[in-house]
């Protein structure tokens, strides 16, 4: 009774719910992306290289990931908001105590704990966003959610790069252990509570339908192309943020526009949608891959830095059209199952994330700036490839 009740309020309380979905998804997910400003200030204090600071990213997104998938079961037993909540109370604790520790090893485990925490948002709004809205908001809301952790990747970075600049990287965590804190408020009083599922048997459950979802040679190939999304988008900003400061001496200030100007490409990601009801799910697709390559390919061998700049943007609008298409080819790929095909996305896509600084450290290490983008390009060179491969029936 309830929920009929909610589905009939009126239009101005569904778009106040798309809001503050919308918030929570930028400044949850922004967490991933804090410590991509800050490798060198860590490398600095904590007198270490930066392969070993690439984990303070790689941790977060590889607990995120594993996060991702349990969280869904969970609120299925709990309620939606009940694990939404109790995810964003523990990541504000976990937020504030971060910076109270001087170690790098101890800040990599407070960032895995943040993962775990923030994993709790994700995969839990989705199912929030099925359960309370009507059918004809749904697209609109889940894209609008898909759209906020893009924008989040350059927030997080501009945010983080701020405030480390005018305080320290400490100032970045107390600031967004308060920015949570007010996020738990914002839930706790504006989003209403859903019925609660039966789940008693839902991990197995769970477990089984993954086991279908991975004997799916269509699904395991669309699952190819996700890991490498985040994957190269994190490893392009680790790399332009060095390649900016060693080959164009740049100052933190001119890296903070830089990154601010790569919001431009991010504002097509709501577009995605109606992008594929017009030209097609998969021309849309291979579409955006290919802009994507062509971004970090003539970043690679052109050194200019206005072209560079122009390029960054290229670049993002390409990987920001391709994540929500993505998750809708997963939706229709998945079927019945398509609740557990986009968890096991979400999972693929942020382990493609905690792959990211590893993988640009790694290609600093082993070839010229220049290179590292060609070699960013060629791997989204093999998902555009194998988007082509990719036939089913069940697509429209």
């Amino acid at each position: 009774m309830d929920l009929n009740k909610e589905i009939s309020s009126p239009q101005p309380k569904y778009s106040l719910l798309t809001a503050v979905l919308f918030w929570c998804g930028l400044v949850v997910v922004a967490s991933n992306y804090l410590t991509i400003p800050l490798m060198s200030i860590f490398s600095e204090d904590f007198h270490t290289s930066m392969t070993n600071v690439a984990w303070t990213g790689s941790a977060f997104s590889l607990c995120y990931a594993i996060g991702s998938l349990f969280t869904g079961p969970l609120s299925d037993r709990y309620g939606r908001k009940q694990v939404i909540v109790t995810g964003l109370l523990l990541l504000t604790l976990v937020t504030f105590i971060l910076p109270i520790f001087s170690s790098l090893a101890w800040v990599i485990v407070w960032r895995s704990f943040q993962g775990f925490a923030a994993a709790c948002f994700a995969p839990v709004a989705i199912a929030y966003v099925v359960d309370k809205f009507p059918p004809v908001k749904r697209v609109t809301t889940i894209g609008f959610i898909s759209s906020s952790f893009l924008i989040s990747a350059i927030v997080g970075q501009i945010f983080s790069s701020y405030i480390s600049q005018q305080f320290n990287w400490q100032s970045v965590f107390y600031y967004f252990g308060g920015i949570y804190l007010i996020t738990t408020l914002l839930v706790l009083s504006l989003l209403p509570k859903t019925a609660i599922g039966q789940a008693e048997n839902n991990l197995k459950l769970m477990l089984t339908q993954f086991y279908r979802l991975l004997t799916d040679k269509s699904l395991i190939q669309v699952y190819s192309i996700a890991i490498t999304l985040l994957l190269t988008f994190v490893a392009f900003y680790t790399i332009l943020g060095e390649y900016l400061t060693e080959e164009f001496t740049m100052s933190s200030d001119g890296i903070l526009y830089v990154r601010i100007i790569g919001i431009i490409g991010m504002l097509f990601a709501p577009f995605a949608g109606k992008l594929t009801n017009q030209f097609g799910l998969m021309n849309i697709l291979r579409g955006a891959l290919i802009i994507a390559v062509i971004g970090s390919l003539i970043i690679g061998i052109s050194s200019h830095l206005v072209f560079l700049v122009l390029m960054s943007i290229v670049f993002v609008t390409g990987i920001a059209l391709t994540v929500p298409t993505l998750i809708s080819l997963v939706g229709q790929l998945g079927g019945k199952n398509h609740g557990a095909a986009v968890s096991l996305y979400t999972f693929i896509l942020f382990i493609g994330a905690s792959l990211g600084p590893i993988i640009a450290v790694f290609l600093l290490k082993i070839a010229s700036y220049g290179m590292a983008f060609v070699c960013l390009a060629l791997l989204l060179g093999i998902s555009l490839i194998i988007s082509f491969c990719i036939k089913n029936e069940r697509l429209v």
